[in-house]
């Protein structure tokens, strides 16, 4: 099999998968208990945090484990608009985003915000200018991807933090960066962002654990409510397993600072070998190193991948939450009828290879080659 979506979900790289074994059958007691093995608990939990907090270049306390991405982006926008509802009620973010905000975004339009949804230009980014552009006094939020999820668009989020603070605006901005951690190099003092939110799965942790980066000082309210773990910001009992595999696969990204070269080089070789191939062939975004989004204008993406799926080559339309409709970012982006129904993603991963692209790109051309253009 030529595993090619990996933005979707990623393989559970070998030390997550060690780190949870061993949470689960030998650190596997309860980190708020004071005897021994809670204790021995609470330090694996302090471990974790600050050797995801290191990736991020944050400070330990500024790290607080959830669920997942769509956890994070939920708790992100509804805890920011609750911490500044007395500043105002509007809200800045795009069409393109993944359906944890916009739906979270959907939520506060019924509560009475009012949400401008910036356009992309062509190439999939939302620009500063039209952020800026934006900003009215009542914002107090902005939420824009780093890396789109589709299309690997890379936006410019420090330019965006840059235009909230020029303009004197008391607005949060928060960054869904799950497809930018691990793969584009960058702290959170860089971003200038208020709120980052990331996810275990996407760099060969497990699925059903995350962590979400909250600017020191900056009291979010918690979304969920409980035993007052994570510092009162998240609570729950601490998902351990989950908690110890995603900083083990972090850790094991970190040491393998080579991938995201190699993932940009196999992505080269795909759009060289193709483009020489498929003349009508048209790319679609770019910017992150692991995403490839193209299309054959005249093919169905669907028929594409089952013709790929049936040569044990796995490869998407869009999104693997989108369950068969037509992208939105993509429709967000302009694009021509034809070329979004031909639309597919591929996505790499660390333990992607030369050979896996070869595959790919030989299982596309005698797709192109025997299947019939759509009417």
């Amino acid at each position: 099999m030529i595993y090619l979506d990996n933005a979707a979900t990623t393989q559970v790289c070998p030390e997550a998968a060690q780190a949870a074994l061993e949470a689960m059958t030998g650190a596997y007691g309860n980190p708020s208990s004071t005897h021994a093995p809670g204790r021995q608990a609470r330090q694996a939990l302090k471990d974790a945090r600050q050797t995801v907090a290191d990736t991020m270049g944050a400070a330990a306390e500024e790290i607080f484990f959830t669920s997942g991405g769509s956890e994070g982006d939920n708790w992100a926008i509804r805890g920011a608009c609750r911490l500044l509802r007395h500043k105002g009620r509007h809200i800045i973010s795009s069409l393109t985003e993944h359906d944890a905000v916009r739906k979270s975004l959907d939520y506060m339009q019924a509560q009475g915000y009012e949400i401008t949804r910036l356009s992309p230009g062509p190439d999939g980014a939302v620009s500063v200018q039209d952020v800026a552009g934006a900003l009215r006094p009542d914002t107090v939020l902005v939420s824009l991807m780093l890396v789109n999820n589709e299309t690997g668009t890379v936006t410019d989020i420090p330019g965006a933090a840059r235009a909230i603070r020029q303009a004197g605006s008391p607005a949060l901005l928060h960054t869904d960066a799950i497809q930018g951690w691990m793969k584009l190099p960058f702290t959170v003092r860089q971003l200038g962002a208020d709120i980052v939110t990331v996810s275990g799965h996407k760099i060969h942790g497990p699925k059903g654990v995350g962590a979400q980066y909250v600017r020191a000082g900056l009291r979010l309210p918690p979304l969920i409510l409980g035993g007052g773990q994570e510092n009162t910001f998240r609570s729950g009992t601490e998902n351990m397993p989950g908690i110890c595999a995603l900083a083990a696969a972090a850790r094991a990204a970190r040491q393998d600072g080579d991938a995201p070269a190699r993932m940009a080089a196999l992505r080269r070789q795909a759009i060289d070998t193709l483009s020489a191939a498929i003349p009508d062939l048209v790319v679609l975004g770019g910017g992150a190193p692991h995403i490839l989004s193209l299309s054959l204008p005249g093919y169905r993406s669907e028929v594409l991948l089952n013709y790929l799926d049936g040569m044990g080559i796995c490869v998407s339309k869009g999104s693997a939450c989108k369950r068969g409709a037509r992208s939105h970012v993509l429709e967000a982006m302009g694009l021509p009828p034809k070329v979004i129904d031909g639309a597919i993603r591929v996505s790499l991963g660390r333990f992607t290879v030369p050979a896996d692209i070869d595959a790919f790109c030989q299982g596309l051309i005698r797709a192109r080659d025997s299947l019939c253009r759509s009417l």
